[in-house]
């Protein structure tokens, strides 16, 4: 009888990592049976999602409330698929909400299903008391980055570090084609908008990027806007471009991102992933104002929110935060990317150096998750 392994993921990026660590794990083990929670990308390793888990990418503690009814009967329905399954390991991607809860109510239902933790909170940002929780809940954690193992050590959960999955997923992108297909000009500069990957994200972000954008390109000549839409965002992307902007699926991610001159991003994955391509960003965040008060009263602790900047432990990439991102801010800080050469390959260097210090050019996250996930399964 094969040995089987159930993966959870909630949202766009969990569906991603779960999708990567499947096809690794079916490389490592053909005969494995996988099962799951998940997006597209998962269904596209085999896995048919067993709870659905559209409308859960939610930004924020009041946006979580809204959605709580919502999220209450994913957990229910993904806990009860999990002891309907009865899997050897359960593999809990990202999302710390969700996956919290349908550790909790596996292990009260079936304490013998071995539980990992894929990807952890960022306890080193904020409530690092989230470490005692995880570790009184999953028996292993695979993580991104070595800081993060020594929160687990003082209540003995068992970390593997596996890298950041952007750097083990980099394809290089052909700026030259991109720009041909869109029929840009040589001397066109292109700005890249990232309003992020979350409704929510879109709505808060996406205005000040946008006119951000719209700043410098009044100020110069041969400037492009190009925005690249992930399938399940895309409308809500659309709606906010303007006329000129083009929209490009995420597909062509790679090439886009290769090809811009400067990019103006939403905290999150994506940021790697344009710096590994060589171009130099601008980053930026919002929360809901009561979202942002309590997370500055009570919870985020760290000096930066770009990981990169965490990496270097210093604001390698310039990020405008709350307050700060406004659309004169960001374009004040995109400017002379724009314009100096000098000032481009400056920072582009700067961002190489954190990308080294986060594992760049070794094995990829995916694999080193399998191996670990297959570790725990045959123990």
């Amino acid at each position: 009888m094969s040995q089987s392994v159930f993966l959870v993921a909630a949202e766009s990026s969990g569906d991603a990592l779960g999708a990567d660590l499947a096809q690794a794990l079916k490389e490592r083990d053909p005969g494995i049976a996988l099962i799951g929670v998940g997006g597209p990308l998962m269904a596209e390793q085999g896995i048919v999602s067993r709870a659905d888990i559209s409308g859960l990418s939610v930004l924020g503690f009041f946006d979580g409330l809204l959605a709580y009814e919502r999220v209450k009967r994913a957990v229910a329905d993904t806990v009860k698929a999990i002891i309907d399954v009865r899997p050897d390991v359960v593999v809990l991607i990202d999302s710390w909400g969700f996956t919290l809860r349908v550790a909790l109510g596996v292990r009260a239902a079936a304490p013998h299903i071995k539980l990992v933790k894929y990807v952890g909170p960022q306890v080193w940002a904020s409530r690092p008391g989230r470490a005692r929780t995880l570790a009184g809940t999953v028996d292993h954690l695979i993580c991104i980055h070595d800081f993060e193992a020594p929160f687990y050590e003082p209540f003995g959960l068992a970390c593997t570090v596996c890298g950041h999955p952007a750097l083990g997923r980099f394809k290089p992108g052909d700026g030259a084609a991109f720009r041909a297909r869109q029929g840009f000009e040589p001397g066109d500069k292109l700005i890249l908008v990232l309003p992020g990957s979350r409704p929510a994200e879109i709505r808060r972000i996406g205005p000040t990027l946008w006119r951000a954008a719209e700043l410098l390109d009044r100020d110069r000549a041969n400037i492009r806007l190009v925005v690249v839409a992930a399938r399940s965002v895309r409308d809500a992307v659309v709606g906010q471009a303007p006329p000129a902007a083009r929209i490009v699926d995420e597909r062509e991610k790679e090439d886009a991102f290769a090809a811009a001159t400067v990019a103006l991003a939403a905290s999150g994955t994506v940021t790697t992933e344009v710096a590994l391509q060589g171009v130099p960003l601008i980053v930026g965040y919002r929360l809901g104002w009561l979202t942002w008060a309590a997370a500055r009263a009570f919870l985020f602790r760290g000096k930066f929110a770009t990981l990169m900047n965490v990496a270097a432990d210093a604001e390698v990439v310039p990020e405008l935060l709350q307050t700060r991102f406004t659309p004169e801010n960001v374009a004040a800080a995109a400017a002379p990317l724009l314009d100096d050469e000098a000032a481009r390959e400056e920072q582009v260097r700067r961002q190489d150096e954190a990308l080294a210090q986060m594992g760049r050019g070794g094995q990829p996250a995916a694999e080193i998750a399998a191996d670990a996930v297959l570790t725990i399964l045959r123990a």
